[in-house]
């Protein structure tokens, strides 16, 4: 697997995946029916970084990293993952996540913090605390779950440094 900065031709390749994702309603607070270009402006273009995993020319997941609060709370930075369903389970987002911590680090971020991991997402919650970060909130009922209806988010945190 490769890890490099995504360009508007990996994100058109990306593109039917994060559709898919933001339309099955179950990790992210995306509106489902974005159009290319709002997703592209979203992911690609409004993050400090976005960055693709790919292997062998297929792009297996993909993130963005940005300050998660700007001024004196400038040195949290944020990140957003998502891997592709034929990807899941190869340890992509682990390696995705290893490599954002890194990043962050040269940007010169001290802390990293997910705003809204949605609780039914075990999977990540799980990968998330084994690569150290902690539950540090509950929003309870945040999320409206298109199966399960409202359901509640953490907020994750990790210090870098």
């Amino acid at each position: 697997m490769l890890i490099r900065e995504m360009d508007a031709a990996d994100f058109e390749q990306f593109w039917p995946d994060f559709r898919r994702i933001i339309q099955a309603q179950e990790t992210y607070a995306f509106d489902p029916e974005m159009s290319r270009e709002q997703a592209f402006t979203l992911w690609g273009e409004l993050p400090l970084k976005t960055f693709v995993c790919v292997q062998d020319g297929t792009v297996l997941g993909s993130y963005y990293l940005k300050a998660n609060a700007m001024g004196p709370g400038n040195h949290v930075c944020n990140c957003g993952y998502m891997v592709t369903p034929a990807a899941r389970g190869k340890g992509v987002a682990r390696a995705m996540c290893e490599h954002s911590q890194q990043v962050a680090l040269e940007l010169g971020f001290s802390a990293m913090q997910f705003n809204s991991v949605v609780s039914t997402n075990e999977v990540a919650v799980k990968l998330w605390q084994k690569l150290g970060f902690e539950i540090v909130g509950t929003l309870p009922g945040a999320y409206r779950h298109k199966n399960k209806g409202l359901v509640d988010c953490y907020v994750m945190y990790k210090q870098l440094t």
